[in-house]
């Protein structure tokens, strides 16, 4: 069974390069989630933020991982901005498919914070899935046609939460 998740992150074509390369994740597409606008559009998204949706099999990936891998390639403490991007579009959210997704969420969040890795607490919003209005094509995979494009995404190796078992031994 296929799962569904939605991620907001900053500009939406850095997430989708690094996204779609988790093991596990079987199909992503860049668009407009979280606002107002019926039918988004690059020109008109209103309140929207650029988003991922991301189709993964949680028998090979589970949620909590994509969303540990989510934190490390943006800066979830900062309000309406990653990297040169700034604005409401470039916010940090999670758009929860259900309880389950929402709970985990949660715990994730805590995690972040409580481990101190990061440059100041979680702003990400949390919300559960709305409309996904999908991008124009020309933003679809921009990345993988344009190698060398602008994004300001990038794993950060010392963002990485530590394991159960780290997290035990550190207490």
């Amino acid at each position: 069974m296929i799962e569904r998740s939605i991620l907001a992150g900053g500009c939406f074509w850095g997430m989708q390069d690094l996204i779609r390369k988790l093991p596990g994740v079987v199909s992503t597409r860049v668009g407009y989630s979280g606002g107002d606008v019926p039918n988004a559009t690059y020109r008109n998204h209103g309140t929207h933020a650029e988003a991922i949706e991301i189709n993964f099999d949680p028998d090979q990936i589970s949620y909590r991982r994509i969303l540990e891998f989510f934190f490390q390639i943006h800066d979830p403490t900062t309000r309406n901005r990653q990297g040169n991007d700034r604005g409401g579009s470039y916010r940090s959210a999670i758009y929860y498919a259900d309880e389950a997704q929402r709970e985990t969420a949660l715990q994730t969040i805590a995690d972040v914070n409580a481990s101190g890795l990061w440059p100041g607490k979680v702003a990400s919003e949390l919300e559960p899935i709305g409309p996904f209005w999908e991008a124009e094509p020309e933003h679809q995979d921009y990345l993988e046609r344009r190698p060398n494009g602008y994004t300001c995404h990038f794993p950060r190796a010392d963002w990485v939460l530590p394991s159960a078992g780290e997290r035990s031994e550190a207490a």
